[in-house]
């Protein structure tokens, strides 16, 4: 017998014994049964929010956070998996160009509580615990009270494993460009609070994987893009691979990365330098390996244990 054999065969024998039970306990299981019924139809579904700054990028918008959400759909059957974007200047640059409006943060958290949601799970794609996390998290707090469970994940990079599983995870899809005269390059935004701190660490942490010559910038911090310069030539490389260190590649890989046309960006630096540049215009959000981390702490963030 085959499954689907098994289970139409199970199925029939329980419908069938389920309508002699009721015959004879007669009209009141039967009601019982269409009350709890009625009740399971018209409760939503638990929500999980995925909350990204966003992209005005169409296809870097659908293979990064399109993928980190599908990924947390496909692991999450039972949730309806929503999107929210932080960014509202992106927000409006969308709806201007598409006719598509994408909510705010605000905007889809009202829309869960008109509709009765009971259950809610945020999970930012944030690279950090950085000031745009902590904006949500202090937004979330004035809905907590709304909701019968209201948690937050935690974002792509808060522990050390976290820190380990990124870095193997990059050099999963960059091991092919791995030689001596080869700097990899990875272009982080930056911060001016105190999660900038975690780029010293995964720097650190690629030292201990053996990545030696893979090197990090940001666009608006530290380390720069300058030193980076001085490290790859300090370590004897020609070549440069330039990817960023963001969820996706928009506005800042675009232009701040890879633009050989602006004599500031990252690539024009290091080709002045007399590196042989290539750009590789791909989010984190595109490692299947990286999604994998989004699912985890959204399970963490189910089961408290999101830090």
């Amino acid at each position: 017998m085959t499954r689907q054999q098994f289970s139409r065969r199970t199925f029939v024998g329980a419908a069938s014994a389920a309508l002699a039970g009721a015959g004879l306990t007669g009209c009141a299981t039967a009601a019982t049964t269409n009350q709890t019924t009625t009740q399971a139809a018209t409760t939503p579904k638990p929500v999980i929010l995925v909350t990204s700054f966003g992209t005005s990028y169409a296809s870097s918008r659908h293979n990064t956070i399109g993928a980190i959400e599908s990924d947390i759909r496909e692991a999450f059957a039972d949730y309806d998996v929503r999107r929210a974007f932080t960014s509202q200047i992106i927000i409006d640059h969308i709806q201007k160009d598409t006719g598509r409006h994408i909510d705010n943060f605000e905007e889809a958290m009202d829309k869960l509580v008109a509709e009765g949601v009971r259950e809610v799970v945020v999970q930012p794609t944030h690279l950090m615990d950085g000031y745009e996390y902590q904006d949500v998290k202090k937004a979330l707090e004035g809905y907590a009270s709304k909701f019968d469970k209201c948690v937050l994940g935690l974002p792509l990079i808060k522990t050390k494993d976290d820190q380990v599983a990124v870095a193997r995870a990059l050099r999963e899809v960059l091991a092919s460009y791995e030689d001596k005269q080869t700097a990899i390059c990875l272009m982080g935004h930056g911060t001016e609070a105190e999660s900038n701190a975690l780029y010293r660490e995964l720097q650190q942490v690629f030292s201990d994987e053996g990545m030696e010559r893979y090197f990090i910038a940001t666009v608006e911090a530290t380390p720069t893009f300058e030193d980076v310069v001085k490290a790859a030539t300090a370590a004897n490389c020609t070549k440069a691979v330039l990817r960023p260190l963001m969820v996706v590649a928009g506005d800042h890989a675009n232009n701040d990365m890879a633009d050989t046309s602006n004599p500031e960006s990252f690539a024009s630096l290091l080709m002045a330098a007399n590196f042989e540049v290539t750009s590789v215009l791909e989010g984190l959000g595109q490692i299947e390996a990286i999604d994998e981390i989004y699912v985890r702490h959204v399970q963490d963030a189910i089961d408290g244990k999101q830090g």
